[in-house]
């Protein structure tokens, strides 16, 4: 039964507009991205991390005095409670990386509790400072090397790099990352920006804003799809190999990870700036078989789907030429989405409604109920 004959559902809210946003602008042309009405391909090559991430959460770009601020607060906010560290340290090693931070934000909510709503921009910086540290002090603590907590650089993208590899990254691996963390901090949104906002609307603190997104994001078909492009990417040998294997896949109906959009018709705005790191990365250990594989991929998707690769499917190959394990590619995800996530649930506190969607009814008509006696 339908409660609304004449009402339309859009099965996983395709195409509804579900709220207003000055944050963040997706598909525009079929293929555009602005963060605050800045777009990408002007942001991902020329600014760093710290800068975009005080924009999202400012609304404007910062004066140098300013960007020097920002980035010493997510330096002083690195740090770690003990309590957090014990918790973190004592988890095993073989536990899912998002499941760490999941479990990490929620123990600094309770160490250090937000009281009242009015400071949330300081738990955004609290946080975008210690998730980190929090991925590191679990996956460096736990492999038994030592976790950098104070080195000395102002660089999110290096600390973040020092947080997920044991040996000291390249200036290329820096510059990478910094790019990387800038293509994934915002996206309107998509489904674990919209939990966080829904969160949000309940007037609940920050911390569980953000450990709902966490969760949301773990799920394959959000954050996980930049590991499952990296197990496709791995199984081939050659290009030769993958094209075939493509074309075996297509006809078996399979799904191939990392290709086409629910937003961009035309491209994905971030892609080639990311496969040209790949390019970059591969040139540089003199090692280009996984981007030739990618490529040949690429190639067979675009002539026998139409289809166009997503951020996610040349990001597995980068981050894997970085020398990051599969298995942290999404906790990485996180460290840069905050950033929006962080901006979402300010701007939604800031002009709240309650978010309660209507459900189409499909169950059976109004029946009586029978007692058990006489059932």
């Amino acid at each position: 039964m339908s409660t609304n004959k004449n009402e339309t559902t859009a099965l996983g809210l395709r195409g509804i507009k579900a709220g207003h946003t000055s944050i963040c602008t997706v598909g525009g042309e079929g293929h555009g991205l602005h963060y605050r009405g800045y777009s990408i391909e002007d942001l991902a090559p020329k600014s760093n991390f710290e800068e975009v991430s005080y924009l999202l959460l400012n609304g404007e770009l910062p004066s140098r005095g300013e960007l020097d601020e920002w980035s010493t607060r997510l330096m002083h906010n690195r740090h770690l409670p003990e309590s957090v560290k014990g918790i973190l340290s004592s988890l095993p090693a073989d536990v899912n990386g998002m499941d760490v931070l999941r479990t990490g934000v929620s123990v600094l909510g309770l160490a250090e509790p937000e009281i009242g709503l009015e400071n949330g921009k300081e738990r955004a910086v609290r946080l975008l400072g210690a998730l980190p540290s929090m991925l590191g002090c679990w996956f460096l603590g736990t492999s038994g090397s030592e976790v950098p907590y104070d080195i000395k650089t102002n660089s999110f993208a290096e600390y973040v790099l020092r947080m997920v590899k044991p040996e000291a990254p390249s200036e290329l691996e820096c510059k990478m990352m910094d790019c990387s963390l800038i293509l994934y901090a915002e996206h309107e949104f998509n489904a674990s920006t919209f939990t966080a906002r829904t969160c949000a609307s309940t007037l609940s603190d920050f911390y569980s804003c953000i450990t709902a997104a966490i969760g949301t994001l773990r799920g394959p078909l959000h954050g996980g799809a930049n590991e499952a492009t990296m197990e496709l990417v791995s199984r081939f040998s050659n290009p030769d190999e993958a094209v075939k294997g493509i074309h075996e896949m297509l006809n078996k109906k399979q799904i191939v990870m990392g290709f086409g959009h629910a937003v961009y018709k035309v491209r994905d705005p971030r892609n080639e700036t990311i496969k040209e790191w790949v390019r970059k990365l591969s040139e540089a250990r003199n090692d280009t078989k996984l981007f030739e594989i990618s490529k040949a991929i690429d190639d067979v998707m675009r002539e026998e789907k139409g289809l166009f690769p997503n951020l996610d499917f040349y990001s597995a190959t980068a981050y894997h030429m970085a020398g990051i394990k599969t298995e942290l590619f999404t906790p990485l995800f996180v460290l840069s989405r905050t950033s929006g996530w962080s901006a979402h649930v300010l701007e939604q506190r800031s002009n709240n409604k309650l978010i309660r969607p209507l459900a189409d009814y499909q169950g059976p008509e109004p029946r009586e109920y029978i007692p058990i006696e006489t059932r």
